[in-house]
């Protein structure tokens, strides 16, 4: 669960230490929430890392197939929360590298492991691990509908602290009611529709849209409170900008719409605050890694000719994609985030054999 990593890390620590893995470690991060790392070592050679998160969201209401936790078997799927996102993908990881193990392939190099904590957070656990464990590939166990995927987009959170002017309701002709101004932040900021300028290629992939809505709205008094017209109401802008688009642009959008707003009604007062940024991140679909990816996706699956996408969530490659050329794989796709998630054992056996494939062609001497 969120914030509650340390039992499970603990967990495949031990099915680590059980499948033979070197240097595994409980790597702190947060009180109670750390990585879970190990790796196997073929002598010299690169470094090739499997990892995924080990935080999901709450579970869902609704669950009738089965118990949130369960793990029951029903009919050829495996039920559990997280298990997309992204638990069967951990699991996979683990009984790929414990495949390579016994393989006797002339690997040379390491494969490692790392289960970590905080994605939902600020991606602690990533940045954690790759400062102190440098790569030169790695695969990102995120759903993809198991097929190849090259990237995701960004995350900024601009806060428009919209200011008004209070008053007594009784007096409501002397104030200036800063809900009223941001009701018409929103319906221009709703409007908005960001086209920036994109490499065909990108814009191919992604969309031409930068994704743009005003989400949580802070605006008025809590219940109980005075009886006053509010002075400020604060609009969450929630924008996910295509890899390569910068704040600036985005902020410039927000400005405008603020400015449309304004000519509505001149008494509009607004001040921008960027309070989050996470990257967006693309990796060439002319790599090396994605070469070595469709490979393995062509030996688990004879016959089939792997596909390329995109992604619009956000990924711990966003915080570790600049050190470490990195693809994106994993079983499970939408909706994930609800009741009664599961995976298809054909899926799992699927992953597993992607990965094996991939680290085993990446590390072939």
């Amino acid at each position: 669960m969120l914030g509650a990593e340390g039992e499970l890390a603990s967990f495949l620590a031990s099915q680590m230490r059980e499948l033979g893995l070197d240097n595994v470690e409980l790597q702190p991060v947060l009180p109670d929430r750390p990585n879970a790392i190990g790796d196997l070592s073929f002598g010299g050679g690169r470094r090739v890392v499997l990892t995924g998160h080990l935080d999901t969201k709450p579970e869902s209401h609704g669950w009738s197939a089965a118990e949130p936790y369960s793990g029951d078997l029903i009919d050829g799927r495996v039920y559990g929360h997280g298990i997309m996102d992204m638990k069967g993908a951990l699991a996979c990881q683990l009984a790929a590298l414990a495949g390579l193990k016994g393989s006797g392939l002339p690997l040379k190099g390491t494969a490692a492991f790392a289960a970590v904590s905080d994605h939902m957070g600020d991606q602690l656990g990533s940045i954690a691990y790759f400062e102190h464990h440098p790569a030169d590939l790695c695969v990102l166990g995120e759903l993809s509908e198991s097929t190849i995927s090259l990237g995701h987009r960004g995350r900024y959170y601009f806060d428009v602290h919209v200011y008004g002017k209070s008053a007594h309701t009784c007096y409501k002709h002397d104030a200036v009611n800063a809900n009223y101004l941001a009701a018409l932040a929103v319906i221009e900021l709703e409007h908005s529709r960001l086209e920036p300028e994109l490499e065909p290629w990108v814009a191919d992939l992604f969309g031409p849209e930068t994704f743009m809505a005003p989400g949580r709205i802070y605006g008025g008094l809590a219940p109980g409170g005075p009886s006053m017209i509010p002075d400020e109401c604060v609009i969450r802008v929630d924008c996910r900008p295509q890899p390569g688009v910068s704040k600036d642009t985005v902020r410039a959008e927000i400005e405008r719409a603020l400015a449309a707003a304004a000519a509505i009604d001149d008494r509009f007062t607004a001040e921008v605050v960027l309070v989050d940024e996470k990257a967006g991140y693309l990796v060439d679909r002319d790599s090396e890694i994605v070469a070595l990816m469709q490979d393995a996706v062509r030996a688990a699956r004879p016959g089939a000719e792997p596909g390329l996408r995109v992604e619009g969530w956000l990924g711990d490659t966003a915080s570790f994609g600049p050190l470490v050329e990195t693809v994106i794989f994993g079983p499970g796709g939408e909706p994930v985030y609800a009741a009664d998630e599961n995976l298809t054992v054909s899926e799992i056996h699927d992953a597993a054999k992607v990965y094996a494939a991939f680290t085993a062609n990446a590390l072939l001497s």
